[in-house]
Order: C-alpha cells, then sequence, then structure tokens
C-alpha cells in the first residue's frame, strides 16, 4: 500500500508539473504574441514615418498638377505660358526627387552600358558616330552612385 500512495503521491506531483509547464507555456506564448504585436505596429508606424516626408511632397506635386489643370480649364493660355507652365511642374518634380538624393544622369554624348539601354539603333555610314547616342528616350536616374533606371536611348552604328 505504501507504494500505491507513493506512486499517487509522485503521480499528483508529475500533474502539477505538467500544469505549471502548460500555464508557463501559455504565458510564454501570451508574450510572445503581444511582443509580436508591438514588433508590428512598430514596423508600421517606421515605415510611415519614413515614408511620410515623400507623400507630402507628391501631394504637394498634386496641388501643382490640379492648379495647372485648372488653370487650362478656366482660361485660354499661349502655347508659351502653358510650355512654361508645364517646366514648372517638371522642375517642382524633379526637386521632389533632389530631396530624396535622386538625380538625373549628367548628359552623355557616348554610349555606356553600364548607364544606358540602347532600344533603339540608327546605322550610319560616319564611323566617327558609332555607338555615340542620338536621342535620349528615357532619361536615367541614380540615387548615391547607384542606378535606379538606365537611361533609354537610341545609339548610331556605323554600317560598312
Amino acid at each position: 500500500m505504501a507504494d500505491n500512495a507513493q506512486l499517487s503521491e509522485e503521480f499528483g506531483e508529475i500533474k502539477r508539473m505538467i500544469s505549471d509547464k502548460l500555464n508557463d507555456d501559455r504565458i510564454r506564448e501570451k508574450a510572445f504574441d503581444q511582443l509580436y504585436e508591438e514588433l508590428r505596429q512598430y514596423k508600421e508606424d517606421f515605415l510611415f514615418q519614413a515614408e511620410k516626408p515623400l507623400l507630402l511632397d507628391l501631394l504637394l506635386f498634386y496641388d501643382s498638377l490640379n492648379w495647372f489643370q485648372e488653370s487650362l480649364v478656366k482660361q485660354e493660355m499661349s502655347p508659351d505660358v502653358i510650355a512654361d507652365s508645364f517646366q514648372f511642374l517638371i522642375d517642382e518634380f524633379l526637386e521632389v526627387l533632389y530631396r530624396r538624393d535622386v538625380t538625373p544622369f549628367e548628359p552623355e554624348t557616348t554610349f555606356d552600358r553600364k548607364v544606358h539601354k540602347a532600344v533603339k539603333v540608327e546605322p550610319t555610314t560616319d564611323k566617327e558616330l558609332d555607338y555615340k547616342i542620338s536621342k535620349v528616350l528615357k532619361r536615367g536616374f541614380e540615387r548615391s552612385d547607384k542606378i535606379l533606371r538606365a537611361e533609354e536611348v537610341v545609339i548610331h552604328r556605323h554600317k560598312k
């Protein structure tokens, strides 16, 4: 009988240990869930705060686009005024990019595979024009010496 009582006592102790372990696991799981939720909220807030200056700049540009549209609708504008206003919008947009350290490539005359993407080739008989840029179709941009977008160009190729 003493063995049964001892076994019963040991069994009860094992049950308490398992119960305590399960309770600890539930508490730990709850703590991890809370921690993950806090990390998710921190990440969302961090991303919002990081994007906010850019988004505000884009909203200002949006306001300028609306102003331009309203100006076109309200009054007849000469082509020169329209061209000047449109250039203002382009300059304002470039300013938004500059504030983010994004700059357009400096104009180049010779094709460079590192920064240019030839999308069209114009044959030429002039050897001096071989691999020279004929036209820029899309301007290239970089940030901190890293290419964001290669410049899309038309190049001359010498044909005999």
